[in-house]
This record gives structure tokens, sequence and C-alpha cells, in this order.
């Protein structure tokens, strides 16, 4: 009986392995991401003198975008290999960041939570740059279909921020705790 719950062990032990796909398809995708980026750019470059400002800085933005989209990836892909499959052996290596191997799953989602409403405020900066007519204030009937999802995209970030902070706020709380049982017990 112990072999056989030893052997258990090992397979569910080596089953992290089956992730090492899921962090490759988003390096994958980090290189698909800059390829939209490369695009993006040299298709706004021939543009620059004609465009109005508020073009120039969509344009930006949206490589803004898509930078914060690929760090998070990158944040994820590190910290989520680290945390669940291996170890990453570049601890002698120059280039290696400083949080590398030190974010644990909580930092992982706090972290998250945090690009997410800095990729979110960007969306809400680039529609607030590409407002038109908004309707007469307090008046429903008047608000046209982009006034309503530019109210959307607000309230969504306003959730999102929310959640971030009560993230946060969880990890501090649960944190504490951990830290005066530890006490506690000393």
């Amino acid at each position: 009986m112990k072999r056989t719950e030893h052997a258990l062990e090992v397979i569910i032990f080596n089953s992290r392995w089956l992730l090492a796909p899921f962090y490759l398809g988003l390096v994958i995708s980090i290189a698909l991401l800059l390829v939209k980026f490369g695009q993006d750019f040299f298709h706004m470059l021939p543009t620059i003198f004609t465009m109005s400002e508020s073009g120039v800085i969509l344009a930006i933005l949206t490589l803004v975008d898509m930078s914060l989209v690929a760090n998070l990836l990158l944040i994820i892909i590190f910290s989520g290999y680290e945390n669940f499959v291996s170890k990453i052996d570049t601890a002698g290596h120059e280039d290696r960041p400083s949080w590398m191997g030190k974010v644990d799953f909580s930092g992982l989602k706090v972290k998250l939570i945090a690009s997410i409403v800095a990729i979110s405020a960007i969306e809400l900066l680039k529609a607030f740059v590409n407002v038109s007519n908004i309707g007469v204030a307090g008046d429903l009937a008047t608000w046209t279909v982009a006034d309503k999802q530019l109210a959307w995209k607000v309230g969504i970030h306003f959730v999102l921020i929310i959640s971030g902070v009560l993230f946060a706020l969880m990890d501090r709380i649960a944190e504490g705790t951990k830290t005066h049982h530890t006490d506690k017990h000393k």
C-alpha cells in the first residue's frame, strides 16, 4: 500500500509539468503581441505629421497598452512557472529581475490586478480622448451608444479598482494573521 501511495504522489508531483505548455503558449503570445505592436508602430510612422494631437495620443496609448499587457504576461510566466513548475536557474545572471523568485501566489494576484487596473485605465483614457458629444447630464434619453459604452467602461474600471483594493486588503489581513499567529506560538 505504501508503494502505491508513493507512486501516486510521484505522479501528482510530476503533473506540475503539465503547466509548462501553458507558459510556453504565453511566451508565444508575447511574440504575437510584439508583431501587433510593430504593425501599429510602423503604421503610425508615415502619418505622424498629419495626425491630430488626439490621434497621436491614441496611437501612443495603444502602444503603451500593449506594452503593459506584455509586462503582465511576463510576470505571469516567470512567477507562475517558478511557483508551480520549477525554479528558473538564473541566479547568477546580471539581468535577472530582482522580484523574480520572490513573488508568491498572493503577490502574483496583487500584481495581476494592479496591471489589469492600469490597462483598464489606459483603455478608459483612450475612450476619453476619443469622446464625442455627451448627452445632457442626468437625461439618459439623450445618451448615445458611445456615451453608454463610456459609462460602462468607467463602471468596470471602478469595479476593478475596488477589487484590487480588496485583494490587497485581504492579503494584508492574511499576512497579519499569519504573523500574529507565528508570534503567538514563539
